[in-house]
């Protein structure tokens, strides 16, 4: 499996969590709820953010440099990481809630720019081969974190 194909998967599952989150946020009670839930998110992301930047926009770099938006990709995990820590930090559900969804439409925003340029430039700019070699890098490194 290609790693594009890898990413895209884990995004939908993404996307499936987000809906889950936006619909049920309202009727969440507590603060520590809404803790929760943004642990849930962080311990999803993190594995998803490190496969994105090992295996898969290091490779890319260069491609990055020539449009203009190699640090743009690498600050966008960061802001996203930042945003979530924030949500550990509240002192009200409201704010919680609020930095929550925030979080979860900037993770979007940045999903559907992979989806709509990185994702179609790596399979124009890297190797079938190269795709394959890295989706079995993250199957491999997936086996190594189960065991």
């Amino acid at each position: 499996m290609r790693i594009t194909d890898v990413l895209r998967a884990e995004h939908a599952v993404f996307h499936n969590l987000f809906d889950h989150i936006e619909a049920a946020l309202p009727n969440v009670r507590t603060l520590a709820e809404v803790k929760s839930l943004t642990t849930v998110v962080e311990t999803l992301l993190a594995p998803h953010s490190k496969t994105e930047d090992d295996l898969f926009i290091e490779p890319l770099e260069h491609y990055f440099d020539q449009i203009g938006q190699n640090e743009t990709f690498h600050a966008e995990h960061v802001q996203i990481d930042a945003e979530l820590a924030k949500i550990h930090k509240a002192k009200d559900i409201k704010s919680a809630k609020k930095l929550l969804l925030s979080a979860v439409a900037r993770s979007r925003e940045h999903f559907d720019k992979e989806e709509r340029i990185v994702f179609p430039m790596a399979e124009h700019v890297l190797k079938a081969k190269t795709l394959k070699e890295l989706g079995e890098a993250w199957l491999r490194r997936r086996e190594v974190s189960r065991t």
